[in-house]
């Protein structure tokens, strides 16, 4: 994202780098402290389940009669699994409703596919020279924090409009037999607000793979976060699977964790009946049984799937002003500079911004030192390395409608001062 310049835009560029100057001089002597790093939800958005707090107020049996203050219960409770079910795209009998954290579930099945062994394996992964996955970029930090933690080699596949560039995820997939994943946020994706088409879903799922074991780590945590009058339609990745005679190839995780309380939620798993089977026989002995109480509170605060889609509208209410300010301040600042580019997302917690190549960590430094704290540049390719140091993360759940617009327009200033400087730079 270069552009070159005639001779006699030499002056005019001085003026914008001057005036660049005396902006962020201004923008740092406001003693800013502003914060955009990672997508929370704001307290008001959880005060929308302000009731679950008083619930399940005396009532102790589930639905079945299951006493919920006591062991057992692995599976979670149905009634719970069967609002997630149509929500997730998972059959309720192959849909576990378990602790509070999806990224936990994530964790729990990498660190089971290492010391034990998969349905479909030949072998522990540990006991495997290489082991591999493909990783969308940009993408999610805590994914590929996981594939540090583990050893877990990542390999970088481009984004598209419609989901990773399946001509590379299908290349590598089918030639090394060291490749046993992919990273998939399939649905309003983190960062880019991606949606996969139909046919992306279609090709991951009848793709040949060399690792007979290879999983599709389906982490579909915006299933129903919109921020628009038209929901995303997202095609059925485990039906898919099933009918191209790969059944057991996606592993689909969700969780409540942005729909109600982000720290006391319900997480999801869904898969094939064997995929849930092995799980089921790997937590039964790390645990007897998850919090059936806040399964049961959360079934009786949602009420069914409808109750769901409800409930994200007051979400919505709150969230959708945050990024119509994001993309008018982007528009009014930078449109039209060549500066930077961003993404308009119909759902999810993100937006994506690009800026010149090679300014990005300049970016994030300058705003820090004017008092507005963005995620790292880096953060949304494996091991914190954009190579274009081009890619920057806006989160603007968390803070309040004034301090987003605050907090952008200092952002603009700071991509205005690097990528003017840069272009001085490359004239001189």
């Amino acid at each position: 994202m270069t552009t070159e310049l005639s001779p006699d835009a030499a002056p005019a560029l001085a003026t914008l780098l001057e005036q660049a100057r005396k902006d962020y001089e201004q923008l740092a002597a406001r003693g800013l402290s502003l914060d955009l790093t990672r997508g929370k939800p704001a307290p008001e958005q959880l005060d929308l389940s302000a009731d679950l707090l008083g619930l399940p107020g005396g009532r102790h049996t589930a639905a079945d009669g299951t006493d919920v203050r006591n062991y057992g219960g692995l599976q979670g409770l149905p009634e719970l699994r069967e609002i997630f079910a149509e929500l997730l795209q998972v059959p309720a009998a192959q849909l576990l409703a378990l602790g509070n954290s999806s990224l936990e579930l994530m964790h729990d099945c990498l660190v089971h596919a290492l010391l034990g062994v998969l349905p479909g394996a030949e072998s522990r992964w540990v006991d495997q020279e290489r082991v591999a996955f493909l990783c969308p970029v940009p993408g999610y930090d805590r994914h590929f924090a996981l594939c540090e933690r583990f050893g877990i080699d990542m390999i970088p596949v481009p984004m598209t409009a419609d989901g990773p560039d399946m001509d590379e995820v299908e290349r590598l997939a089918a030639e090394n037999p060291a490749v046993k994943g992919i990273w998939c946020v399939p649905k309003y994706s983190n960062p880019d607000g991606v949606v996969y088409s139909d046919e992306t879903v279609a090709r991951l799922a009848r793709m040949e793979t060399a690792a007979p074991d290879f999983r599709i780590f389906w982490d579909n945590a915006y299933a129903v976060h919109h921020l628009t009058d038209e929901p995303a339609e997202l095609a059925d990745l485990l039906g898919a699977c099933a009918e191209a005679g790969n059944p057991d190839r996606a592993f689909v995780f969700g969780s409540t964790s942005k729909i109600t309380a982000a720290g006391a939620g319900v997480a999801f798993f869904g898969s094939s009946p064997a995929n849930v089977k092995w799980l089921l026989a790997n937590n039964q002995k790390r645990s007897i049984g998850p919090d059936k109480i806040n399964q049961l509170r959360h079934a009786l605060f949602l009420r069914d799937a409808d109750g769901v889609r409800a409930h994200m509208e007051r979400q919505r209410a709150l969230l959708q002003p945050k990024f119509e300010a994001v993309a008018r301040i982007l528009d009014a600042e930078l449109g039209g500079t060549g500066l930077a580019t961003w993404t308009s997302p119909k759902g999810g917690y993100f937006v994506t911004l690009q800026v010149p190549d090679g300014c990005a960590k300049d970016v994030v430094r300058r705003a820090a030192e004017a008092g507005i704290v963005l995620t790292p540049a880096g953060a949304t390719h494996p091991y914190g390395d954009d190579p274009r140091d081009a890619v920057i993360r806006i989160a603007p759940s968390f803070p309040g409608l004034a301090e987003v617009e605050q907090a952008m327009h200092g952002l603009t200033v700071c991509v205005r001062l690097a990528g003017y400087e840069q272009r001085a730079g490359q004239a001189a």
